[in-house]
């Protein structure tokens, strides 16, 4: 019976101290965090668009949190700054992933502002990146007559020769699609999070 006592204990002791580390501690360091004055809350297509980028898995091979130049290449690959806390303000649940199967998309807003890049790379990431594995998602996308969407005011989607659809058909995307790629434009955390150097 001693040894059961002991046992609890012991497990109660490691559960307190996971919890104060784990939970505790990061919770009291950034309880008080502020947004950066540059950073904006979401628009309404761009939190539908986030909502899109979850139910599609895209965390799961991107993560949005550059790491400091000390941890990591990430500067050096083009990614941006290492991300601090107030960068996730607005973020309810957080994206930041742990998979870097593909490129982190912290900055992509800023590194390829492109709609058309964008909608052209979700139907079909190998037209723009050849040795991409990021699955292609034609379902937000819609084929029709080229005439019908014109009369229907729906703007094509523009794609590198050989990837289109057929002659007299054009590529329409759909509102998720357009809503994702708001919030793809949306990821731009170039703005500094430091206080300006004092002048002499």
């Amino acid at each position: 019976m001693e040894n059961e006592i002991k046992l609890a204990s012991g497990a109660m002791v490691a559960l307190g101290v996971a919890t104060a580390a784990l939970v505790v501690m990061p919770y009291l360091e950034v309880r008080d965090v502020k947004p950066p004055p540059q950073l904006k809350p979401y628009t309404s297509a761009e939190l539908r668009g986030r909502e899109v980028y979850i139910a599609n898995g895209c965390v799961y091979c991107h993560s949005q949190q550059p790491r400091d130049r000390n941890l990591g290449p990430d500067q050096a690959r083009g990614w941006g700054r290492a991300s601090v806390p107030g960068d996730y303000y607005y973020d309810k649940p957080h994206l930041l992933g742990s998979m870097r199967t593909g490129p982190d998309l912290f900055n992509i807003g800023a590194r390829q502002p492109s709609k058309d890049w964008h909608l052209g790379h979700l139907y079909q990431p190998r037209a723009y990146v050849p040795d991409s594995i990021m699955p292609s998602y034609p379902y937000l996308f819609t084929v029709k007559d080229a005439k019908e969407a014109q009369a229907e005011g729906e703007q094509a989607v523009t794609l590198p020769a050989g990837y289109g659809p057929n002659y007299g058909q054009v590529l329409v995307a759909t509102p998720e699609a357009l809503d994702l790629v708001k919030y793809l434009q949306s990821l731009n955390h170039t703005y500094p999070v430091l206080p300006a150097a004092p002048q002499p």
